[in-house]
């Protein structure tokens, strides 16, 4: 504890912990005194050093390629993991998580929105294997626990081949619990807190069923996770599958695709080029976000714990979406100006997590501030713009021509 004490004061000198917009300043030293807080924010800001000066090493010509450090377990304790969209944002989070922990990964993803870079890495790890492959296809392989993440997850990107992102759900859900099935393996499925649809009531809870347009440009998204749950729990009373369901809510952090078109990531990358901040609506709509690190946590947690129930897997904390944007604007320090645009069909007016349901079986809740948060993302964006150059959020009806450059691919 008192090496973490002092890695805490060296690290938060480089990165201090904000003030909370809603709450006034963080106190650290109640931070400090939370022994579990402290070490997972310290480990994971070391966690990000050394990762990214292993990558600036692995840069130079010559180098034999080093990784990051890993547990080392022994044969009985190493678990072999499929983590499908493992190449994605929360997906390559979770590839991260699993690796430190010294476990057998497999990483299957098509490379619709995932990208090989989020996990380079892990790349010729012994321990780690990258499989090129999309779940509507079956996938034979031997594992002990299946996370299935796959899915793009944001509008612009489900909504662009609404027949794929029905199959990507259903179809290959149906593969990973027919995988569950002959492996006897435990299988988690990351739903989303789109299955509640624009809510009629707020917080939304586990037991609440959701009111949700079957014909809307959200519905094959929204329809198909909801039925992917139903094969979950259709599969554990039929064949004894071991399931666990999580629903995520609004999660940001790096690895975040620039061309995503989710709120944080547009918000960022408008503000760090200094165009104006476009808002659909009049802002007033509210989103509760939590850090990818936090998730993370809580879908370890889920997986190996002993309840089945779906669980909220999200940040309490709410923001309309005017305040989110004008804190993005004063945190880039940019001169940006905030614009609204029409609104789009069907988004939920109010979104809010229920956690305690995850507090009490998995003893599990945000430690990550979102300012803290959203610092580490915007470097993480203003590092891509300096790599890679600009970009412009995507549109729905623009992604089409984007895609079909990009991969060619159909239904």
């Amino acid at each position: 504890m008192a090496l973490l004490a002092v890695l805490a004061v060296a690290l938060w000198r480089i990165n201090p912990l904000p003030r909370d917009s809603h709450h006034g300043p963080i106190d650290i030293a109640a931070e400090i005194s939370n022994s579990e807080a402290l070490e997972n924010h310290v480990r994971s800001m070391v966690d990000r050093e050394v990762t990214r000066v292993i990558t600036t090493i692995n840069a130079q010509p010559g180098v034999v390629k080093q990784f990051p450090p890993t547990e080392k377990l022994l044969t009985t304790q190493q678990k072999r993991i499929l983590v499908t969209g493992g190449a994605g944002f929360v997906g390559s989070h979770l590839v991260d998580r699993l690796m430190r922990q010294g476990h057998i990964v497999y990483a299957l993803d098509n490379f619709f929105t995932g990208r090989k870079e989020n996990v380079e890495a892990w790349i010729g790890h012994p321990n780690f294997e990258l499989i090129h492959h999309d779940v509507v296809n079956p996938y034979m392989i031997e594992v002990d626990q299946i996370y299935n993440l796959a899915c793009p997850a944001s509008p612009p990107h489900y909504q662009y081949n609404p027949v794929k992102t029905i199959k990507t759900s259903v179809e290959g859900t149906l593969n990973m619990l027919g995988l569950a099935k002959r492996t006897k393996a435990r299988v988690l499925l990351t739903s989303t807190s789109e299955v509640y649809g624009d809510p009629e009531v707020h917080p939304q809870s586990e037991t609440y069923h959701g009111r949700v347009s079957i014909t809307g440009p959200r519905a094959c998204y929204d329809e198909g996770k909801r039925v992917a749950e139903t094969m979950m729990y259709a599969y554990k009373k039929q064949d004894g599958v071991d399931i666990r369901v999580a629903r995520i809510f609004n999660t940001f952090g790096e690895n975040m695709h620039p061309d995503d078109g989710r709120v944080v990531s547009n918000f960022i990358i408008q503000a760090l080029q200094g165009k104006d901040i476009t808002i659909y609506g009049d802002g007033k709509q509210t989103r509760s976000f939590q850090y990818v690190e936090d998730l993370v946590s809580g879908l370890v947690k889920l997986m190996n714990s002993d309840y089945d129930g779906p669980v909220n897997l999200g940040n309490p904390d709410e923001y309309t979406i005017r305040e989110f944007a004008e804190m993005i604007v004063q945190m880039v320090g940019t001169k940006s100006k905030i614009v609204h645009l029409p609104s789009t069909q069907d988004d939920p007016s109010r979104r809010k997590p229920d956690i305690s349901l995850a507090k009490r079986v998995l003893g599990w809740e945000p430690k990550v501030h979102v300012r803290t948060g959203l610092e580490r993302t915007i470097e993480y964006f203003r590092h891509e713009l300096e790599r890679t150059g600009k970009f412009s959020p995507i549109k729905p009806d623009e992604l089409k021509g984007f895609v079909a450059k990009k991969s060619g691919k159909g239904n």
